[in-house]
């Protein structure tokens, strides 16, 4: 029987251990679980605060150069948005067969798994930057830029799409090393990466003393600059002597069979990140047609919750690599013991800031949104969604359980039922027929999230994920 260690004063100092990089070879397939979610998970939770610094270090900088330049770099985003869900999509395919791999004391299989999965993502990256490079201003432009904001962007969405393999790399090598077990490694990658960018961005934008002023091209230099940098030390971490990947030249012949079965779980991944972010697109146009009040009010909210929800991401993907490990290992029972111990410990974090946006929800939405129409909008939602955190911490984690075992079809289905099929049309129906306005949709996010984490629960009690072959 496995051991459900609690969190103990010994533990949290082995967790401090582990951010120092100072469990290189523990083993994740056996001793107490509390220990081992412990020690992937707080690194993990790390690396995604880490992840959001990114989009704020550029949007700080730029805003100082007006509102085009901001609009520049919001244009861009929605367009490297297609870019982040097919990193994530791959990285999901990666983390499953390196972590299964590792599990079966494979790491030979894993380094030559991850050989292959960053072979496919360079594939993909260069795709990816012929377009950007040839069409860069015209996608500017299809997304609705005005003439002002083509001519200052061009040069940025250039950049930003030509230099796309900064991030896919970065997201990638980063998931292999969180499915190999070295999460501390993912999260220093993170780490440099945003130091370089944040002391670059203003230099290359404003240009000081003799320096020439970038502007805001200098931000996507900068942020590719880092992130580039941050992959090649990740890369580095993979080739160098005694890593748990021991990335080396003779792991690089194609492997199509491999491949393609990659291919398999990530394109279920990709699918599955397209699905839910589309979904918000949908929620955006009901909450349009009240204003823009409503709609500023409903961003200010909805920016908040995702960024309170960033650390329980890396808890999710501390289960995503206890499941694929444990399940290499021929250990099913430990897997799902992980799983059950993740969710608790997220449900309980999220919880704690769930009261705390509920109780103090117009305080928190005042800092964003001066009082009127946007900041009661704002406050409302911030507690309306909030009131389902609980439910929120069970569905991630079930969300990347599955796409640990390489499952990634069940989360797909179960995005596709929770957020088209119920939540874009029970936010309708509440604001329009039932007249709730903003506050329908607000009850609609928060109704959809806390089915599919019941429906998510329900399903891996069921234990298919168990036999998934990756």
């Amino acid at each position: 029987m496995e051991v459900l260690e609690p969190a103990s004063p010994s533990l949290w100092r082995a967790a401090r251990t582990a951010i120092a990089g100072g469990h290189p070879d523990y083993d994740y397939t056996n001793g107490p679980i509390g220990r081992a979610v412990l020690l992937l998970a707080v690194p993990m939770v790390l690396e995604m605060l880490m992840e959001s610094v990114f989009a704020v270090a550029d949007v700080f900088y730029v805003s100082r150069l007006g509102a085009d330049a901001v609009a520049v770099v919001g244009l861009t985003e929605s367009l490297l948005t297609i870019i982040y869900t097919v990193a994530i999509g791959l990285s999901i395919g990666a983390t499953a067969t390196v972590a299964r791999r590792i599990g079966e004391r494979d790491r030979e299989g894993a380094a030559h798994a991850a050989a292959q999965a960053i072979t496919l993502g360079l594939v993909v990256s260069l795709a990816i930057a012929v377009i950007g490079g040839l069409f860069a201003p015209d996608l500017l432009a299809v997304m609705g830029a005005s003439g002002a904001v083509v001519e200052m962007g061009g040069r940025y969405a250039r950049i930003m799409l030509m230099g796309n393999a900064s991030i896919l790399l970065l997201f990638l090598i980063n998931a292999i090393l969180r499915g190999s077990g070295n999460p501390a490694a993912a999260m220093r990658t993170l780490w440099i990466a945003n130091a370089i960018n944040i002391v670059l961005a203003p230099v290359l934008i404003f240009g000081p003393g003799p320096l020439p002023a970038l502007g805001v091209a200098g931000a996507a230099v900068a942020t590719t600059t880092g992130r580039g940098l941050g992959a090649l030390y990740a890369y580095r971490q993979l080739t160098r002597a005694g890593g748990r990947v021991p990335l080396a030249a003779r792991h690089w012949g194609l492997d199509p069979r491999l491949m393609l079965g990659m291919i398999r779980l990530s394109a279920a991944g990709t699918l599955q990140g397209l699905i839910g972010t589309a979904s918000w697109i949908g929620l955006v146009r009901i909450m349009a047609s009240f204003g823009s009040a409503a709609l500023a009010g409903y961003t200010i909210a909805i920016r908040i919750v995702l960024f309170a929800l960033l650390p329980s991401w890396g808890m999710s993907n501390a289960a995503a690599t206890m499941v694929g490990q444990a399940l290499g290992a021929g250990k099913p029972e430990r897997a799902e013991a992980a799983v059950w111990l993740a969710g608790r410990y997220n449900a309980l974090f999220l919880g704690i800031v769930g009261l705390a946006f509920v109780i103090f929800a117009p305080l928190i939405a005042s800092i964003f949104a001066e009082a009127g129409d946007v900041h009661r909008y704002a406050g409302d939602g911030l507690r309306v969604i909030s009131l389902g955190f609980l439910f929120y911490g069970f569905g991630m984690v079930f969300t990347n359980a599955f796409n640990g075992a390489g499952d990634t079809w069940t989360p797909t289905w179960l995005n596709f039922t929770m957020f088209w099929l119920i939540e874009i049309p029970l936010a309708w129906a509440l604001a329009r027929p039932l007249g709730l306005g903003p506050h329908g949709v607000f009850v609609s996010i928060a109704v959809a999230f806390s089915l599919f984490a019941i429906a998510g629960g329900l399903l891996f009690r069921r234990g298919r994920w168990k036999r998934a072959m990756v």
